[in-house]
């Protein structure tokens, strides 16, 4: 069964900071039901009940407000460190950064602040998640935050973005080589891939998936590579439980 993917939406914005609007593209497919933005952050028992069953996620994140007191905890920040993240990214202050499963926003607010002359396509499959993304751009005043309503087929973006960026996700998606062949379709010329996702070898009570279901970072470059990803560096300093791999297309 396929698992997650972001995309496949039909949503414009006029020029000059409008309010955020969501697509009315179909619901996500029925049958297994996917995982909706960054991995969720309270206590590893509950991250673990969230990733039972059939080797990757398939618990509903439809109740958003509540789902938000997890995934934008202040105490993330303690080990995610978004400052270290965007400081990696390095992003052009006009960038068109597509933040696939974005959740609730955690990173796309901060994005947003750091391509103030760009855009955000935060992207994810839940229903619900959009609708909180795009409230949450309209009551920050994030004009340059784009909610996206994902499904099941590809980004679809609409339009080519400078960056894709995956936070705490790669490690649900099913098929990954045919999702990111997709990715790489829809970047600029010139755009770039970043994915941060949990180690293989970090402790087991990470607030994170358990160990059966991590990507290493070696294992991760060889899938990408095979779909038309050239690896640039991977970073397994900055953050105590996950790494981060940039990759261009290749070619």
């Amino acid at each position: 069964m396929r698992l997650l993917s972001f995309a496949c939406f039909a949503l414009t914005i006029a020029s000059g900071g409008c309010t955020p609007k969501v697509s009315t593209e179909p619901n996500p497919p029925s049958g297994h039901e996917p995982h909706a933005g960054h991995e969720p952050h309270g206590p590893h028992a509950k991250a673990n009940a969230e990733h039972d069953g059939h080797g990757h996620g398939h618990h509903r994140f439809e109740n958003a407000e509540e789902w938000a007191k997890q995934f934008d905890d202040p105490q993330r920040d303690e080990w995610q460190k978004p400052d270290a993240v965007l400081a990696f990214l390095k992003l052009d202050p006009a960038a068109v950064v597509a933040d696939l499963g974005a959740g609730t926003g955690y990173f796309a607010v901060k994005i947003a602040a750091a391509v103030p002359q760009g855009r955000v396509l935060a992207n994810d499959i839940e229903p619900d998640m959009v609708r909180y993304l795009a409230e949450r751009a309209d009551k920050d005043g994030l004009g340059n935050v784009v909610a996206v309503q994902g499904t099941a087929e590809g980004p679809e973006l609409p339009e080519p973005a400078d960056v894709a960026f995956m936070c705490d996700v790669y490690h649900h998606i099913s098929d990954r080589p045919g999702y990111f062949t997709k990715v790489r379709e829809q970047l600029r010329d010139g755009g770039r891939l970043v994915i941060v996702d949990f180690r293989k070898d970090a402790a087991d009570d990470i607030p994170g998936p358990p160990p059966a279901m991590r990507i290493g970072h070696d294992e991760l470059v060889r899938e990408l590579e095979g779909a038309g990803w050239k690896h640039l560096r991977t970073d397994v300093q900055t953050l105590p439980h996950q790494y981060i791999v940039e990759l261009v297309p290749a070619g």
